[in-house]
């Protein structure tokens, strides 16, 4: 019987211990996403109302971008149903202006997109303000308070990115609640997955990530809606 050389054995050790620790990180990631999914449930559950009367007043509902279209071009319905509902949360009353809160790089521009779709279902121009700057939910949120000088806001997105949301904006020293559009934003075992690892990220955020947003205020209702 042929002896398999120390160096080969050595390297099918070294490559055996190598998988199964990435194994076992993967799993401990997944579990950890699971969890966070859970608490991220049980935020969405306290502060997410689903009928807009329901909802305390607030000056300001925080509209999270997204991307209007997809790779091939096709419209993206996330997009219109947070303004849907958005518009709806103006209509009835419960807030006086709406912050549209998303990316703008070189061409690609999501608050003009949501400007101009809530426009198009009536509500006035004098009450959008555009924040260009909201790369991420994180940003969202810290701008609101920060740029925008809000404590109290309503939130207009999906339900399970609600959760995400709000639980950034109570653990910043905000009153958020959530008013909840249409379907979700992360569906099958590949979707949950990517939502739960977001969650684990805004855990990071709210622990290590506590610089403010410095920049030019906006007052709300004073400075002229952009």
């Amino acid at each position: 019987m042929t002896r398999i050389p120390d160096v080969v054995r050595h390297a099918l050790a070294f490559a055996f211990v190598t998988v199964m620790a990435a194994l076992a990180f993967v799993g401990l990631i997944w579990l950890l996403s699971r969890v966070a999914d859970s608490v991220g449930d049980a935020w969405a559950d306290a502060y997410v109302i689903d009928d807009a009367f329901g909802l305390p007043s607030a000056d300001v509902g925080l509209v999270l971008g997204t991307a209007p279209y997809g790779v091939g071009g096709q419209r993206y319905r996330t997009l219109s149903y947070r303004l849907k509902a958005a518009a709806d949360l103006w209509s009835s009353g419960k807030v006086k202006y709406l912050v549209v809160s998303g990316s703008r790089v070189a061409d690609y521009d999501e608050p003009t997109a949501m400007r101009a779709g809530l426009i198009a279902l009536g509500v006035p121009e004098t009450f959008i303000y555009r924040d260009f700057a909201g790369f991420r939910t994180w940003e969202s949120m810290v701008r609101v308070r920060d740029v925008y000088g809000q404590r109290r806001v309503i939130v207009v997105s999906e339900r399970d990115h609600l959760a995400r949301a709000l639980f950034i904006g109570r653990h910043i020293g905000m009153e958020a609640w959530g008013y909840p559009a249409r379907g979700l934003t992360y569906t099958g075992f590949q979707g949950e997955f990517l939502g739960g690892l977001a969650m684990l990220r805004a855990y990071y955020d709210v622990v290590v990530n506590r610089s403010r947003r410095i920049g030019p205020k906006v007052a709300i209702g004073v400075d002229p809606a952009n």
